[in-house]
């Protein structure tokens, strides 16, 4: 089959070129400089930061006042929480119970630790659940030195007393490691690249070239920390986005090689060929994906913007690595790209060179034949299906984990157990008051009455007067647990109605992790249109100055809004609603993490793009050769079927092995964005593409100023030059 012949001086060739002849200086270079990186960054990266609050809400303004004048209330606390069958009077219950608060009390990383049977307020009245503070004496704790307390309270369980240990500090430090999902993930993707390629040379070149970039991409992560805070949660996201895509880039790259070697080319014009036509497209699609992570610095959160350059730092090393990295490996390849071949059944090896494509009809072109001849039925099925499944989204909530929500063996969830049935779900996570005052005498007792006569308040504590006279803080407990929507009615109630009537023209703040998480969500909710509407506009433009056609551009935009509205419905019915939540992983129904929704838009929006990319660019191809529409997205989709699949079918491979880790956050987004991925390599591109685009005719390239393209003598193209529209 004749093929277009790329350009030969531009840069990406002359990359291209030097990658190639210089290969081992590359090879080296990549080595070196991730050796380098990975050392400083492990080593001296800065640690993640946690602290969601900030910014102008009622929370952040608390916590502000608190760390100002309340010092000695800056390090973190752990809740002992006890259940005692006999009652915690019973001799050997309270032997056992003595001996573990001492323990927890004589610990070099706790301050005094009061027993419950110093004070009669830590016990309930029947005397068989209590609970006590245990204060950290430094903030910047790791898991190592948390984990002792915990191992201490599980291993005294037993004998009719049940122990439990609660906090954020204690939550994270029994919280295992990731453990095999990234392994099981890049096994997969193995196993994917083996079957597409047949070969264990060309399967191993995607996952080392992506797995290389992804150390140096967390690396730079760490780094970059220090001006920038990322949360903890970004190095395993990053992990994930940056194994697809790496993966992805990658065998775009090896599939063009591949099919110029047996055009006839020697290895070093393939992989110039591979470089300037689908590593051109990679380094479009991985720009879209950028930019559309970047579209979170327009949530104006702090943590968030580390997240999300965080995330697009690991997706341009990856870029880099696809057309720097890999053209070195294929130069030490060469023709032994298909070496160790699986062995496979050739019936047509017989059938003439060059045979017309349409006596040999692919599956893909049988199935783009049956859609356009119903188009406005395909169409119209599938955007309902789209719509079903997007309508659980309606009902979204939003919120930060916390230990009701976490594997029930956990000490933390038995903590949350134990303190809700003797003390109520909201002891767990009080609701704490803070405000300034003008003197020592100031009287805040109008205010506590009012907070405390509010329905959905259990409890109301004494203020504390700060040390400089200045700042004065009290805590409330709600009757309603962390995740109910009643406990963000109730933040609500106090803070537009019972505060402004009570505190006499006084600012009265409310804060606590409670509250927080309460403004977190409220915050993202208010904010995630501006996000989705950036990244929408400039995808838009880059696909547009791409593919030249303001109509396809448009049908993009609003079939990714379908993929990733349907994916948003799924992981709300799963996780928030619990239909099959047990089955994958998720130990009880729960809202959907804070900021999942936000993170999984841009990365999906990016990711679909660049399938359309690879999809619509070889339809054009096809259509400025013969100007017949149909015929175009028939060729288009028999030519990019199988890649698409074999990358949608990594990226869904990735996704999924989240399930396989303990955090429920990551396990959400790794769901959500692996149901995005299949409808968008399914419904999408089979089913949606090929039937608008029969409907809309020459109406598809339309662009203001610019004649329809005519027919040409052209020669087609081959798969895979994707960027040479």
């Amino acid at each position: 089959m004749p093929t277009e012949t790329p350009r030969t001086d531009g840069a990406l060739a002359g990359l291209a070129r030097f990658c190639f002849r210089r290969r081992r200086l590359v090879l080296l270079t990549w080595i070196v400089g991730v050796i380098v990186v990975a050392f400083v960054g492990f080593g001296f990266g800065a640690d993640p930061d946690n602290d969601f609050t900030g910014g102008d809400t009622g929370s952040a303004k608390a916590q502000a006042l608190i760390e100002d004048h309340f010092p000695e209330q800056q390090g973190d606390t752990l809740t002992l929480a006890i259940k005692a069958e006999k009652g915690i009077d019973d001799s050997a219950a309270r032997q056992k119970i003595e001996k573990v608060v001492a323990e927890l009390s004589d610990s070099a990383i706790t301050g005094p630790v009061i027993s419950p049977y110093q004070d009669e307020q830590l016990v309930t009245e029947d005397r068989r659940i209590a609970r006590t503070t245990i204060p950290l004496t430094d903030k910047n704790l790791t898991k190592a030195d948390v984990k002792p307390l915990v191992t201490t309270v599980k291993e005294a369980s037993g004998d009719g007393v049940t122990l439990g240990l609660g906090g954020d500090k204690a939550e994270k430090a029994e919280t295992p490691k990731q453990g095999p999902a990234e392994g099981v993930g890049v096994l997969a993707a193995a196993v994917i690249l083996f079957l597409a390629f047949g070969s264990l040379v060309a399967m191993g070149l995607p996952i080392v070239t992506a797995l290389v970039a992804i150390l140096g991409g967390i690396a730079l992560i760490k780094l970059v920390g220090h001006v920038v805070p990322s949360p903890d949660f970004t190095v395993l996201v990053a992990a994930l986005i940056g194994l697809g895509v790496g993966i992805d880039y990658a065998l775009f790259i090896v599939t063009r090689y591949k099919e110029s070697l047996k055009a006839g080319d020697d290895p070093e014009t393939a992989t110039v060929k591979a470089i300037t036509t689908a590593g051109h497209a990679v380094l479009f699609a991985g720009t879209t994906v950028v930019i559309a992570l970047l579209g979170l610095v327009t949530m104006g959160q702090r943590l968030m913007t580390g997240v999300a350059i965080g995330a697009s730092l690991t997706v341009l090393v990856t870029m880099i690595a696809a057309v720097t990295l890999l053209p070195a490996f294929l130069g030490f390849t060469g023709h032994k790209i298909s070496s160790l071949r699986l062995p496979r059944r050739t019936s047509r090896k017989h059938e003439p060179v060059g045979a017309p494509a349409r006596e040999r009809r692919t599956p893909a072109e049988r199935w783009a034949g049956v859609v356009q001849r119903k188009p406005l039925i395909a169409a119209a099925l599938a955007g309902a299906g789209l719509l079903v499944l997007a309508a659980p989204a309606l009902s979204m909530r939003l919120s930060l984990p916390d230990a009701s929500v976490q594997p029930h063996d956990r000490s933390s969830y038995t903590s949350y157990e134990i303190i809700s049935e003797g003390f109520g779900p909201g002891y767990g996570a009080p609701l704490i008051f803070a405000t300034e005052i003008g003197s020592r005498d100031a009287d805040l007792s109008p205010a506590i009455a009012a907070v405390g006569a509010t329905g959905g308040i259990a409890h109301v504590t004494q203020p504390r007067i700060s040390e400089d006279g200045q700042a004065a803080t009290f805590m409330a407990f709600p009757k309603t647990g962390y995740q109910d929507e009643a406990t963000k009615d109730l933040v609500h109630e106090l803070r537009d109605d019972v505060l402004p009537d009570a505190s006499g023209g006084e600012d009265i703040y409310v804060g606590g992790p409670n509250a927080g998480a309460i403004d977190f969500a409220q915050e993202t909710s208010s904010r995630l249109p501006l996000m989705i509407a950036v990244v929408i506009v400039m995808s838009l433009l880059l696909l547009i100055a791409l593919v030249r056609s303001v109509t396809i551009a448009l049908q993009a935009a609003v079939m990714n809004l379908l993929s990733i509205g349907a994916a948003y419905g799924v992981l709300v019915a799963v996780v928030q609603w619990g239909w099959l939540g047990k089955a994958l992983g998720f130990p009880t129904e729960m809202p959907i993490t804070t900021w999942v929704p936000m993170m999984m838009f841009p990365v999906l929006f990016g990711l679909s793009m660049d399938y359309e990319v690879f999809l619509i660019s070889r339809i054009r191809e096809e259509y400025e050769r013969t100007g017949d529409t149909r015929r175009a997205v028939t060729s288009g989709l028999a030519r990019t079927a199988k890649v698409i699949t074999a990358a949608a079918a990594i990226m869904i491979a990735v996704f999924t092995t989240s399930l396989l880790g303990p955090d429920v956050a990551i396990k959400q987004i790794g769901l959500g964005m692996a149901v995005a991925v299949f409808i968008d390599a399914t419904i999408i591109r089979m089913i949606l593409v090929p039937a608008v685009m029969e409907l809309c005719g020459n109406a598809n390239w339309w662009m203001p100023g610019r004649r329809a393209p005519k027919a040409t003598s052209a020669p087609q193209a081959e798969v895979g030059e994707d960027a040479r529209v």
